[in-house]
């Protein structure tokens, strides 16, 4: 009489474990092993047989019922997965537990392997190695290279031997990537007056629509210099399905045009644009004197930064003509309000003023909100454009300004008050 062998134990699944296993089986970029594993997961929780799921899948019966084997010892570390899983609020939720269970679960057993070619002592020399510069060490080079290390730590005696390779398989381990860089600008500001400045800019910000109904405008100003009409040598070949828009690599200069434009904070609406070949103290005091006339006999509040331009004698003399004309505004290097450029911005910020400049901290020029605007005019004309001319580059900048405050005008929503931002 032949006897049964022990009963198959059931193996069951969770829908959302048995959706997770599909999509990591159908999953193009999935590897092979990992969706011949997520497959027989799938056939055993059918109720297939080790041998039948060999047969069905194509593989060994053995190779079906140790995986089998394996999912069930892991069920604890499958109750885990699924604790995190439901603590995510965020995210695409199904795919983050397949890459889990594909990791954790899935992936081959960890191996003794050969025994370690460093010592954990070596290995921490190489990396405090990498992080520093390489002239520090003799090495007259200005950043490493996984070669470069390679050779440096024979040389400093760290190991007797080392591949590239290695050097990189070790950096890899902690993100250490002493071939890149990035720009970055050591804070010149006092902390005290930057958080004074921007706590008033992002004020004036918020008040806008108040101080609109008042009479008083708030007003953000800058320029864009450089801008190029630039000529592409071919027509654009037009988006078609599969193929996005596809633009002339080569193309002719016709000259730069500098655009000083006014950003009204509570309406949104572009105001006043200037464009002309220069960006000058005196182009700036007739921008200013345009958007005096503009806003005629109101209050005006000017956002803008601190290039020199903007602290001017032409504009301090402007100011002076429309808030206090008898002034003595005494003489440029010598005396009164027009003796240094220090003087000449305390004048121009003079809350007296019916008409006051306010300018944004060193470097801070992300407070002006016309910079917004300018991205937006770079992605939605400059940048894909193609002009014959200065002249049709101008037309074409004063058209989408037309269309900007007839169709997409609104004021920004301002979320930063001056204070770190939180989530």
């Amino acid at each position: 009489m032949l006897k049964r062998g022990p009963k198959t134990q059931e193996c069951s699944l969770l829908s959302v474990v048995r959706t997770a296993l599909h999509w990591l089986r159908a999953r193009p970029s999935t590897p092979q092993k990992i969706a011949v594993r997520a497959a027989v997961v799938l056939a055993a929780a059918d109720g297939l047989s080790g041998a039948a799921v060999g047969a069905k899948l194509g593989v060994h019966a053995n190779t079906a019922h140790k995986w089998r084997l394996r999912w069930l010892d892991a069920r604890e570390n499958l109750d885990r997965v699924l604790a995190r899983h439901d603590r995510r609020t965020k995210g695409n939720r199904l795919h983050k537990l397949a890459q889990e269970i594909a990791s954790e679960i899935l992936a081959d057993a960890p191996r003794s392997g050969a025994p370690p070619t460093f010592t954990p002592e070596q290995s921490c020399e190489l990396l405090a190695l990498a992080c520093q510069k390489p002239e520090d060490v003799g090495v007259a080079i200005t950043h490493w290279s996984h070669t470069d290390l390679a050779a440096a730590a024979v040389q400093l005696d760290i190991v007797d031997t080392i591949s590239p390779s290695h050097v990189g398989r070790l950096l890899r381990e902690l993100a250490i990537k002493p071939h890149q860089s990035r720009y970055w600008l050591f804070p010149q500001v006092d902390p005290v007056e930057l958080s004074r400045s921007s706590i008033e800019i992002s004020g004036l910000y918020l008040q806008a629509p108040t101080l609109l109904h008042q009479g008083t405008q708030v007003l953000c100003i800058d320029e864009k210099t450089g801008i190029q009409a630039i000529e592409r040598n071919h027509s654009s070949l037009p988006t078609r399905p599969g193929h996005p828009e596809r633009i002339e690599f080569e193309y002719q200069r016709h000259g730069t045009l500098a655009l000083i434009a006014g950003f009204h904070v509570a309406t949104g609406r572009v105001v006043c644009p200037r464009l002309g070949p220069t960006r000058t103290e005196e182009d700036l005091a007739q921008f200013i004197e345009e958007l005096i006339a503009y806003y005629a006999n109101q209050s005006l509040v000017v956002v803008l930064d601190n290039l020199n331009t903007h602290k001017s004698e032409a504009l301090v003399r402007l100011v002076a003509q429309h808030c206090c004309p008898d002034a003595d505004l005494g003489k440029k290097g010598r005396k009164g309000p027009l003796k240094t450029m220090k003087t000449r911005a305390a004048f121009l910020t003079d809350p007296a003023h019916r008409i006051r400049f306010v300018y944004t901290p060193k470097h801070c020029s992300w407070l002006n909100q016309i910079e917004i605007w300018f991205g937006i005019l770079s992605r939605k004309v400059l940048r894909r454009g193609s002009f014959r001319s200065l002249q049709q580059l101008r037309e074409r900048i004063l058209a989408f300004i037309e269309h900007f405050n007839a169709t997409m005008a609104k004021a920004f929503k301002w979320t930063y008050t001056g204070r770190p931002l939180t989530t």
